[in-house]
């Protein structure tokens, strides 16, 4: 793996978004978006009801099916003021799945707009409805950690923090999207397939499929396979040093399951959904790496993957490291947190083709695009603006190529995974 954090000046990552490009709201059906296609310096445009005929069959696709939680609170203070709750995680050791499983109370932390106007100690109170019962949401500001708030939220009746937050909270729209969630965003910023509560942001490549589009991709011999990320606020975490090398990644908890090893292991073709979905297939090579040292942490940090050794372990060999340690353990399932940054330089181990929205200038995931197909990303994010794409979370979706892919099948349906002419 050649490349130092030092000599990537994020500079060079920039490019001019027109606001109006920026997507605000979703389009009326999911998969009519655009779908930007790119394969070997080659680009181009079709709708992402196509995206099955660009695969190869028996392709193996893999999504994340993390859902969003509806962290955004607001309270109003006796005074009037308003003060906003943006509920990032929990506080104790606790899984994200248990602190929302939680009753009566839990700690968390948050982001807090308009936190000046709180004193520490002060209790603010929310009354909602939850199917005909009144509860009284409490939030305490406990203490402060970095540039996050320790809130404690009690409330008065037995109903899980989940089920209080979908009825107190709001879908936490994105910064760039510049207006209040509205109902249509409860349904259209989580995906067809979320599932597991726990993210603050969508896995927005995935928000283009449909059930006709899997129905589609099955006839293929094609089928989905999940991976479960909870997204964080980080990932809108924008860089504002001259170099990577002083970036802080955030980190994301992250689930795999024992039967998904043993369906990588066996892939001839890798197809990741989404930057969340591919950090999750890159960082478990480097958990594979980590456990064949005697490493059961569990944890990747941002640099860790260009320090390990690597170049006697293979992708499939790391992760049948994986699956031989849930197998000792008696695991059904692997749970880590990787705060992986992926940039120019890095070394795929996992997916062969990924589909991905447009991302913002100077962002983590536009150096994620640009390793995975090079300096071509220019190219690329040129010919999107050009031609009028929607950029961002409710944008058009693109499927980058990394290398030829495999022939799709012995009657030669495309040697590049291209739909017939």
């Amino acid at each position: 793996m050649i490349t130092n954090p030092s000599t990537v000046y994020i500079s060079e990552y920039d490019y001019e978004l027109p606001a109006n490009q920026i997507a605000e709201f979703p389009l009326a059906q999911r998969d009519s978006s655009r779908l930007l296609v790119y394969e070997q310096g080659q680009i181009k445009d079709d709708c992402f009801t196509s995206l099955p005929s660009y695969l190869p069959n028996a392709s193996t696709l893999v999504l994340n099916n993390t859902r969003v939680i509806e962290a955004r609170l607001f309270f109003k203070k006796d005074t009037g003021a308003i003060i906003e709750i943006f509920c990032l995680g929990p506080h104790t050791p606790a899984s994200m799945e248990q602190a929302l499983s939680s009753h009566h109370e839990t700690l968390w932390y948050c982001l807090i707009g308009g936190a000046s106007k709180w004193k520490h100690g002060q209790i603010l109170h929310k009354e909602v409805t939850i199917n005909g019962v009144s509860v009284i949401l409490n939030a305490r500001f406990v203490g402060k950690s970095g540039d996050q708030f320790i809130i404690a939220f009690t409330w008065d009746t037995n109903h899980s923090f989940s089920e209080v937050l979908h009825v107190a909270g709001s879908i936490p729209l994105p910064p760039y999207i510049k207006r209040k969630a509205e109902n249509e965003d409860s349904e259209r910023y989580q995906t067809v397939f979320a599932k597991h509560e726990g993210s603050v942001a969508a896995p927005t490549a995935a928000l283009h499929f449909t059930e006709s589009v899997f129905d589609e991709l099955k006839a293929k011999d094609i089928f989905p396979h999940y991976i479960t990320l909870h997204v964080g606020a980080g990932t809108f975490k924008p860089v504002k040093t001259e170099t990577i090398e002083g970036h802080n990644m955030h980190a994301e908890k992250f689930s795999v399951s024992a039967t998904l090893l043993k369906k990588l292991i066996s892939a001839k073709t890798i197809v990741a959904v989404g930057t969340t979905s591919l950090r999750t297939l890159e960082s478990l090579h480097w958990f594979g790496i980590k456990v064949k040292q005697g490493q059961f942490d569990f944890t990747l940090h941002q640099w860790e993957a260009y320090e390990l050794p690597d170049a006697s372990i293979s992708y499939n060999e790391s992760l049948q490291i994986l699956l031989d340690y849930l197998r000792e353990n008696k695991l059904e399932e692997l749970h880590c947190e990787t705060s992986l940054l992926i940039m120019p330089g890095y070394e795929f181990k996992s997916a062969k083709a990924l589909v991905t929205n447009f991302h913002q200038p100077k962002s983590t995931l536009l150096l994620l695009v640009a390793a995975f197909i090079g300096i071509e990303w220019k190219k690329l994010y040129e010919h999107a603006l050009q031609n009028n794409y929607r950029f961002l979370s409710y944008g058009d979706s693109s499927l980058l190529w990394r290398e030829t892919p495999p022939s799709n099948s012995p009657e030669g349906e495309g040697s590049h995974g291209t739909r017939p002419a």
